[in-house]
């Protein structure tokens, strides 16, 4: 299994994005999206009828349940998932499926405390995941209900993730221990703030697919006030990293991920659906000029340096 080559096929964003994790981190994230791409993958199957998705995301989190030895032959039975009837038409993912065997095996290869955080990101992911799923009708559309719905959902798309991170960053570098309280503190926020963007910004797409994020009694001005806030504290996250001589590859990687998620919300304010590629390509010669001049990131993530201390 060629793990960057998957990586190409099955993302844009994070195949641009997590190469520039420095190693052993770049590692243990590549095979966390990747095992998170086969959690996606079930939970889109479109021609799947509930019971089959929600078993098949049931059995990614009894497979990561086992004793690590056990996860390759875990990842030959969730291979096997997709056997008689695809669950995409997607090249890249099929073939992700089809090497997840080694996925499982290479997973489990990692040193004990990323596996387990590998391990316990994906399991929460795929049971979340299923109770939405559950909570859809017999046409597999949802809609979102409460505040408190909307929540939990990006936590388990994305919240999730941040607490992942923070646990490889304080592992990997342990230089950034005492940064450790602002990490933790704000690393849910973060991820949810990146996932309310997208939910935002993919609304009608969703809508037209049966899936309704928002609930009923927010607006979209709303929920990108919440989108601005969760932002904040992402702001307050990556510069912690900063102030702590975290390595320069992991500034990059969630300071591009705040800094287009802040752009994208302005444009969305302006009326623009997306940020176009020149756009993006703008933030990131931005943040790369930033990091090889070695200055304060605070100016291109909109926050006062001090905030890092609030």
């Amino acid at each position: 299994m060629d793990a960057l080559d998957l990586l190409q096929k099955t993302s844009r964003t994070f195949a641009v994005a997590i190469p520039m994790l420095p190693e052993p981190t770049r590692h243990s994230v590549t095979l966390a999206y990747l095992l998170m791409r086969v959690v996606d993958t079930f939970e889109d199957a479109a021609t799947w009828p509930k019971a089959r998705k929600v078993a098949a995301l049931a059995t990614i989190g009894e497979v990561l349940r086992r004793p690590a030895r056990q996860w390759a032959r875990g990842g030959s039975q969730v291979a096997r998932l997709a056997d008689r009837s695809p669950p995409s038409t997607h090249a890249g993912y099929l073939e992700l499926l089809a090497t997840a065997r080694e996925l499982f095996e290479r997973c489990a290869q990692l040193p004990d405390r990323p596996r387990a955080a590998v391990a316990r990101a994906a399991i929460t992911m795929a049971e979340g995941m299923g109770r939405f799923i559950e909570r859809s009708d017999a046409q597999g559309r949802l809609q979102l209900r409460s505040r408190a719905e909307l929540h939990e959902y990006c936590y388990v798309a994305a919240g999730l993730v941040g607490e992942l991170l923070t646990e490889l960053f304080l592992h990997d570098v342990p230089s950034l221990g005492p940064a450790a309280p602002t990490l933790q503190a704000t690393m849910i926020s973060f991820g949810e703030g990146l996932q309310l963007v997208n939910i935002v910004k993919d609304a009608d797409d969703d809508a037209n697919e049966g899936r309704v994020f928002l609930p009923p009694t927010m607006s979209r001005a709303h929920a990108i006030e919440l989108a601005r806030a969760d932002l904040r504290q992402a702001a307050r996250y990556v510069l912690a990293l900063e102030v702590h001589h975290a390595p320069p590859g992991a500034l990059a990687f969630t300071g591009l991920s705040l800094v287009l998620a802040t752009r994208t919300l302005d444009a969305l304010a302006r009326g623009q659906k997306k940020l176009s590629r020149a756009e993006v390509a703008a933030a990131t010669a931005e943040l790369s000029q930033a990091l090889e001049a070695e200055v304060s990131l605070a100016q291109l993530l909109e926050a006062p340096e001090a905030f890092v201390r609030t």
